[in-house]
């Protein structure tokens, strides 16, 4: 087995210890994309959910109202 010298140890480590921060930068950005991703999808998914349920209790309302006035007209008729 070769034996290699502790410049080329040092020079080798230095070498890795780049790769690695390299590394460990573009995880980080990744990261930072990911959440960005991830918080647009929660932020979509809100609005969609209120919407929904924006939706829901205008038809209830609309409902209500309805049934109101044909409670009233049914009233007035003599029927109720």
């Amino acid at each position: 087995m070769e034996e290699r010298s502790t410049r080329e140890l040092v020079i080798e480590t230095a070498r890795d210890v780049k790769w690695i921060c390299r590394t460990l930068r573009r995880m980080e950005e990744e990261g930072t994309c990911r959440e960005e991703r991830l918080r647009a999808l929660e932020g979509w998914q809100s609005e969609q959910v209120g919407e929904s349920r924006r939706d829901r209790q205008i038809a209830a309302g609309a409902g209500g109202i309805v049934g109101g006035a044909v409670a009233i007209v049914l009233q007035m008729f003599g029927w109720g």
